[in-house]
């Protein structure tokens, strides 16, 4: 007569295979998750070069406006001494 397996070894193996196929999603998501992340990454890189380009666009534009404001200042400082 074979040797029956025990209750306790099918609820093993099921549990087993359970946690195989978990482990399995979990890899999924886990994956999901670092690509997500890896985007996010690449656009905030993306997004602080715009904004560097933009605080050095507003600088350049600051400095033009103070000469061109200094400019007027000398030439109208001369047409009221004349």
């Amino acid at each position: 007569m074979p040797k029956r397996k025990s209750a306790t070894s099918y609820a093993q193996q099921s549990v087993g295979i359970r946690l195989s196929s978990h482990e399995k999603v979990c890899a999924e998501r886990m994956e999901a998750l670092q690509e997500a992340i890896s985007d996010l990454n690449k656009e905030v890189k993306s997004l602080r070069q715009d904004v560097s380009k933009g605080k050095g666009a507003v600088a350049v534009l600051v400095f033009l406006g103070t000469l061109f404001v200094g400019v007027l200042g000398v030439l109208n400082f001369k047409w009221n001494t004349s």
